[in-house]
């Protein structure tokens, strides 16, 4: 036997020795756990477990806060300028009514004063103004039996109409002749009897040429107006007289019941169609003769010519 070597068994070296016989024992189930691990959530690996991410509150942009501060502060100012702008129209609303009623006042006083001008220049007649704006419309008409007046009216585009009394051309209506002649400076125009009225005693001439116009009166004649009567009596045409309305008339002789201008400018036979006019420069009646005397003598107001002619006021 070698020196420093033990023996190692029957089997030598390199065997191993004879085992104990295996028993199968039923091996023990595994203890219970005894703690809360794995906790819920997680998984049971070797990794300690990861806790879950903290929200953080989001930041809010002070770029939205100033923003919605501006639009605050415009609206604040928005409503303030209303509020001032209503109460600048109420005081702009309130005085244009007062304005507006002082001016009515102003108007008001102004038309009274022009109407008591209107009445102070109707008692103060200025017959020379009267006779230049309407002898360029009076005309003398020349018929078979002799010289009368007629007048320039109406509102026709086509020529002229003019008036005149149905007695003036009744000889030649009965004869069947509706053609005249009318004068002025020396200068002549034929005329047509378009239109009689013998009742009202009146006639409507039409004239081809156009000749200025007497405008009609609408205002209501009252005794103590100042009249103008124009004409041609006994044939000098161009004759203005001055006086006044005498009274208003229904009870003339053999007329009882039509209703007459009474006034006392004198006229001549002639004047017979001539217009009778206002300090207004407007005729009021057609002058129709001298039936009742010296300084007594009646017009047809102008009235009865529109009524009877309609279309020439």
């Amino acid at each position: 036997m070698t020196a420093g070597f033990a023996e190692t068994g029957p089997g030598g070296p390199d065997r191993p020795g004879p085992q104990p016989p295996r028993v199968d024992r039923p091996v023990p189930p595994p203890p219970a756990p005894t703690s809360s691990w794995p906790v819920p959530g997680f998984g049971t690996g070797s990794l300690p477990p990861v806790p879950p991410p903290v929200s953080r509150p989001r930041r809010r942009s002070p770029v939205l806060a100033v923003v919605v501060g501006l639009l605050a502060l415009l609206l604040i100012i928005q409503t303030a300028f209303l509020i001032v702008l209503e109460r600048q129209l109420s005081a702009a609303n309130h005085k244009i009514d007062t304005l507006g009623a002082a001016a009515d006042k102003r108007y008001a006083n102004l038309d009274g004063r022009t109407r008591t001008l209107e009445q102070q220049a109707a008692k103060s007649l200025d017959a020379t103004a009267v006779a230049q704006a309407v002898l360029p419309s009076v005309f003398k008409m020349i018929v078979a039996e002799g010289t009368a007046t007629a007048f320039a009216i109406g509102t026709t585009t086509t020529g002229t109409d003019l008036l005149t009394n149905y007695h003036v051309v009744e000889g030649m209506w009965k004869r069947g002749e509706r053609t005249a002649t009318i004068e002025h400076d020396n200068q002549r125009f034929p005329v047509e009897v378009v239109r009689i009225d013998p009742e009202s005693d009146l006639a409507l001439l039409h004239a081809a040429e156009k000749f200025p116009r007497i405008t009609p009166s609408t205002a209501t004649v009252v005794p103590g107006t100042p009249v103008v009567a124009i004409g041609a009596p006994k044939g000098y045409e161009q004759s203005v007289s001055s006086g006044l309305v005498s009274a208003l008339r229904t009870d003339i002789p053999g007329d009882a019941g039509k209703a007459y201008i009474q006034f006392d400018a004198a006229i001549n036979p002639g004047n017979s169609g001539g217009p009778l006019v206002n300090a207004q420069k407007q005729v009021i009646g057609v002058v129709r003769a001298n039936l009742l005397g010296e300084g007594l003598n009646i017009a047809i107001p102008i009235s009865v010519a529109c009524r009877s002619f309609s279309g020439i006021c």
